[in-house]
């Protein structure tokens, strides 16, 4: 059956953002923009964040909605994301974030990523970004969708724009990295914005 047709619509309101990274926050609201939808992060009701237990993208986004969603009294949307790197064999992927440490030392992160591909022996740096967004009801349902946007990576990483792994990020057939772009272009082509344009498509539409 047609997901499109079966996805569960979101009446206008307010949403949360079950997010404490204030780059991803800013750039989902920046993507929220064009919806009826007042949207507050789970930072400002300080909510607390839960542990990522699943072991993919999806599971995790699901589960970080669903405890929004209950703690907040409101429908709540998740992005799990992270950097696939081809000669890691999909490193960092679902720990992306974790690679980052406590602190989310993004520019330690793309350096361990650095190393790890200088000890790999490999040439390869094909890398794709991947999104999954999970969108919570109180009652517990939920609907799921998931981008990805393929390319290369670059040391050393270039811009001071975007957030986490960005600047070590060249998308296929760009000269700049996600990390040099404008933030409207980088939203025509990102994984989050792919993984958006689903969602607004089956639930908000």
């Amino acid at each position: 059956m047609d997901r499109l047709v079966t996805a569960r619509k979101l009446a206008p309101g307010q949403l949360v953002i079950a997010s404490h990274n204030a780059g991803k926050v800013r750039e989902i609201n920046e993507l929220l923009a064009p919806c009826r939808i007042a949207a507050v992060s789970a930072a400002a009701l300080a909510l607390p964040e839960p542990e990522e237990t699943e072991n993919t993208f999806a599971g995790n986004a699901a589960l970080k909605a669903r405890a929004a969603a209950r703690a907040a009294g409101l429908p709540a949307l998740a992005d799990d994301s992270g950097l696939e790197v081809a000669a890691l064999g999909g490193a960092p992927g679902i720990r992306s974030a974790r690679w980052a440490g406590p602190d989310k030392a993004f520019a330690a992160a793309m350096e361990r990523v650095r190393r790890a591909l200088e000890d790999s022996g490999s040439p390869d740096r094909s890398a794709r970004f991947v999104c999954a967004l999970a969108l919570a009801w109180l009652d517990g349902h939920v609907e799921t969708f998931e981008g990805t946007v393929s390319g290369v990576l670059v040391f050393p990483p270039r811009g001071g724009k975007g957030f986490g792994y960005d600047p070590a990020f060249l998308p296929a057939g760009e000269k700049e990295t996600f990390g040099e772009m404008d933030p409207a272009r980088k939203h025509a082509m990102s994984h989050r914005a792919e993984a958006f344009r689903m969602l607004m498509k089956a639930c908000l539409e």
